[in-house]
């Protein structure tokens, strides 16, 4: 008789994948614990300091510990429960659509039958497929999406440097011509120098041919941008009106074989019309040029001399 799993269906033993990790929680349980037991006190002297100039002095410092005692709970709910808010924002394009498109058909519903739905949905489906530009610009909208996730799973696989665990945050991607470029805030423990040594690994877990990482101009040294490349712009087939211009059915001509001249062929210029210039010469054709001739002394100069 095989054994139970005590561990249950969501513990280590059973499998699955937490998309919150537990260090991850603890840390953020921890910090919401100190932001709770620091703002209720500072929050609560500051709005009974504040109170007290219209209320009584009891009446203001009890409203002070009520508001301070509000203000931290909801700083340290938004501390606890940030792990979760960050996971909602990796799958936010993901969420909306789903909702977009499960509100869409509940609408349909409501107001068509079965048959009309399906040819909407057909509609929508199709049309876009079949035009090859909205086609092409869908296939990257879908590709942005994927190399979120497959960043994400970079960072969590390989490019972890502090003990918490805490991913960065992956803000935006849009589709570039060769890819896709993506913009991640760095968190305490990462620098741009860990991106750029891993950008080979990049590459690989998010199915591209290259990755470079550099530094977002305009912002600090967190804001990092990560170009993933999948194809090389200058190798792609490229095209050119000048194709238009050639008549269809027109049969190709060979290239014409003429034998490659070696000298210059003028049959307008005539020899005597040819200037020679005169060769340089060199320092060892040169000839010394002839000593100066003693000059004569003046004989009015010897008699002072």
């Amino acid at each position: 008789m095989p054994k139970s799993n005590r561990g249950g269906s969501f513990g280590r033993r059973s499998g699955t994948v937490t998309v919150i990790d537990e260090p991850v929680r603890r840390s953020s349980m921890r910090t919401a614990k100190i932001v709770f037991h620091v703002l209720w006190p500072v929050i609560g002297l500051l709005s009974a300091t504040v109170l007290a100039s219209k209320w009584q002095p009891i009446l203001a410092l009890f409203a002070g510990i009520g508001i301070g005692l509000v203000v931290a709970l909801i700083a340290a709910a938004l501390v606890a429960i940030w792990p979760v808010i960050r996971t909602l924002w990796w799958w936010a394009p993901e969420i909306t659509l789903a909702l977009a498109l499960v509100a869409g058909w509940v609408d349909l519903a409501d107001h068509t039958t079965l048959p009309y739905r399906i040819g909407i949905v057909v509609t929508f489906t199709g049309v876009p497929a079949a035009i090859p530009p909205v086609r092409h610009r869908i296939t990257a909208v879908c590709w942005c999406l994927i190399t979120r996730h497959r960043i994400r799973v970079c960072f969590s696989a390989f490019i972890i440097t502090n003990r918490t665990g805490s991913l960065p945050l992956i803000l935006w991607a849009i589709p570039t011509r060769v890819g896709e470029r993506v913009w991640i805030h760095l968190r305490p423990g990462l620098a741009l120098t860990d991106l750029q040594d891993r950008a080979d690994l990049i590459a690989v877990a998010c199915w591209a041919d290259t990755a470079i990482a550099e530094r977002a101009p305009g912002f600090n040294a967190a804001f990092v941008r990560l170009d993933i490349k999948r194809r090389d712009a200058l190798t792609a087939p490229a095209s050119t009106p000048l194709l238009d211009l050639i008549t269809p059915g027109t049969p190709p001509r060979d290239r014409d074989t003429l034998p490659v001249p070696t000298a210059l062929d003028l049959p307008d210029v005539t020899p005597a019309e040819v200037t020679v210039k005169p060769a340089r010469l060199t320092r060892a054709d040169k000839k010394p040029a002839p000593a100066p001739a003693p000059a004569t002394a003046d004989p009015d100069v010897a008699d002072w001399l």
